[in-house]
């Protein structure tokens, strides 16, 4: 089976004999992409968590088989954008990362928050962050980094915007 997808940007082909191959396990593995961690496996810490087609997923619960045609954006990718620069600032400025374990997926499920929802409230916040656990900082800090980046981008005022 070859399964054709957009990842980053860049177009690649994957074969697999296995459709039943998790999308965390290509990634990594395959494409080397280790920004997308593997936490719990069962889709309940969200430190595996992608933008599929423009939606937060846990990659460690898709199957390759399903994502044949469609786009992909990994920490390493949103590195790269505008917001995830901005984000980045403010995870670093607001001291939203400890050991940085779960700071790829925050800044994953931050980034679809501010996608859908520019300019959050701390409710907002708070559930848009709900998948995915934090073990070191609690998550005030977490939640202060994407109010940040969220004045910041609505009033685009990032370093590199």
């Amino acid at each position: 089976m070859t399964v054709k997808l957009k990842v980053n940007g860049r177009l690649r082909e994957i074969d697999s004999n296995n459709d039943m191959r998790r999308l965390l396990d290509i990634l990594r593995i395959d494409l080397g992409l280790t920004g997308v961690k593997e936490g719990c496996g069962e889709g309940e810490c969200g430190a595996c968590s992608v933008l599929l087609d423009g939606k937060l997923v846990n990659s460690c619960l898709v199957p390759i088989s399903q994502v044949n045609g469609s786009e992909v954006l990994t920490p390493e990718g949103l590195a790269e954008t505008v917001e995830g620069k901005i984000l980045a600032e403010s995870f670093t400025e607001c001291h939203g990362a400890q050991c940085g374990f779960c700071t790829p997926g925050m800044m994953m499920a931050s980034a679809a928050l501010l996608r859908t929802n520019p300019n959050p409230d701390e409710q907002e916040i708070r559930e848009g962050l709900a998948g995915n656990i934090c073990r070191c900082t609690g998550y005030d800090k977490i939640v202060d980094s994407v109010q940040m980046a969220s004045e910041r981008i609505t009033a685009g005022k990032g370093r590199d915007a």
